[in-house]
């Protein structure tokens, strides 16, 4: 690189750093973008990450979730470990899941579970969606649609003018006798 290029190559690392959270430390990589290590910091919930993340270590704090769409906003990150975090496996970890299984998938066999009982100890790649608890695929019972009421109340007067119907009939049959 020529000396020139130089006071360039310092204005870029120092502009690709400058939005590194305060409790993380950041690092320009030779092949453009951030490392951003957050490890042991005893974050308790995820900081607002630079746009150019591309290695991420989050190990070892008190995470327990990560927010739906936490890292839609990081194109660039292709290393993420978020390994030694009491995880609470539930409906709450479904993003990370997700993101992880189409990432990197053999990561989450080392994202143990904290909580609840039933999946502590366990590796969140093992878990199955009935594990992970009730996350809003299931349908709500019949009766709590509007609609519902609405249909029944249709059927009660559907019966009540066919009864009417039938003993107007029964009726007016006796009297032609």
């Amino acid at each position: 690189m020529p000396i020139w290029g130089l006071p360039f190559l310092f204005w870029a690392v120092a502009a690709a750093t400058q939005d590194c959270p305060p409790q993380c430390t950041c690092q320009a990589l030779e092949t453009m973008g951030l490392r951003v290590d957050c490890e042991g910091r005893g974050l308790t919930t995820l900081p607002a990450l630079p746009p150019h993340t591309r290695h991420l270590l989050l190990a070892n704090n008190s995470l327990s979730s990560v927010p739906p769409g936490a890292f839609d906003h990081l194109p660039q990150l292709w290393n993420l470990n978020v390994t030694q975090n009491p995880w609470h496996c539930d409906c709450r970890l479904t993003y990370l899941r997700l993101w992880l299984e189409d990432h990197m998938p053999q990561a989450l066999m080392h994202m143990y579970c904290a909580s609840p009982a039933l999946a502590t100890g366990r590796p969140l790649g093992q878990l199955t969606g009935y594990q992970l608890g009730n996350c809003g695929w299931q349908l709500p019972p019949f009766w709590v649609y509007p609609r519902v009421w609405w249909d029944v109340a249709l059927a009660a007067v559907a019966v009540l003018s066919l009864v009417l119907l039938i003993g107007l009939l029964r009726t007016s049959t006796k009297s032609l006798d």
